[in-house]
């Protein structure tokens, strides 16, 4: 009897081993985590999401990676642009870790280094573009500064999904000669606008002068027409040459005879 009760503690113990390892080896990894798992010191595999083993002793789980889209926040103050004017540039970087080997094995910190990169990118980056490409080609710039980055960190598992520049301060003594400069551009604008109205009514001017230099009786009943719409709301009586008005009394009977339409002016 006591040989099988020993036989039987055994066997106790052991399941009890077994269960204690199997819920050590057992790690859970949630949707957006990746376990790097090193056997012996060396890369074997990478673990989750959801459940996965690590064998005891032998294997370790050294790093869990945040695979979601992280945003980092740079500065650069008082850079030089490439026509150099000294500007501060405030940008956010969004970025993810593609590879979590690479990220585990080829960089000791991946969050400093990609702040540190997307630093020295942007002074980069500043300092080969011109003050008004920044100011008005934000889109292109952001993409140029994507592609830097990304250049750079790319062997480290660590890609920049995108950039985008918040805020170009200049100094405030260059803020109001870009105004004056915008006001003037304007006022240029604005003239050249009206001397090209000018210059269409003086070809419709030109146009109507040789259509009444050929027709005498058109220029006269213009003339009255004109008269007429001047001073028929004010009740005024305008005197005319007697040569006007025989004149456009010979027009309206030529009108009336020739059975065009309209009534006799005011006199």
């Amino acid at each position: 009897m006591m040989q099988g009760d020993g036989i039987t503690i055994g066997l106790i113990a052991v399941l009890v081993i077994v269960l204690i390892v199997l819920l050590r080896s057992v790690r859970v990894a949630n949707e957006w985590q990746r376990a790097v798992i090193l056997r012996l010191g060396r890369f074997q595999r990478i673990g989750g999401p959801g459940l996965y083993l690590v064998l005891p002793l032998i294997e370790q789980a050294v790093s869990v990676i945040d695979t979601r889209i992280q945003t980092t926040s740079i500065t650069a103050e008082q850079a030089l642009t490439r026509d150099t004017i000294a500007v501060g540039v405030d940008a956010i970087v969004f970025w993810q870790v593609s590879n979590p080997r690479d990220a585990a094995v080829n960089i000791a910190n991946y969050r400093e280094a990609i702040e540190r990169v997307a630093q020295t990118s942007l002074r980069e980056m500043i300092g080969a573009t011109e003050l008004g490409r920044l100011l008005s080609d934000r889109h292109s710039v952001d993409e140029k500064l994507q592609l830097s980055i990304t250049g750079k960190t790319s062997t480290w598992g660590v890609s920049a999904t995108s950039v985008e520049i918040r805020d170009v301060a200049i100094p405030r003594e260059l803020q109001d000669a870009m105004s004056r400069q915008a006001q003037a551009e304007r006022e240029k604008d604005a003239r050249v606008t009206l001397a090209s109205a000018e210059q269409e009514i003086a070809r419709q001017v030109l146009a109507a002068a040789e259509l009444y230099a050929g027709n005498p009786t058109a220029l006269r009943l213009r003339q009255m027409n004109l008269l007429y719409e001047m001073n028929k709301d004010r009740g005024a009586t305008v005197l005319i040459p007697t040569e006007m008005a025989e004149s456009l009394g010979s027009v309206v009977a030529l009108a009336r005879a020739s059975g065009a339409p309209g009534g006799t002016p005011p006199g």
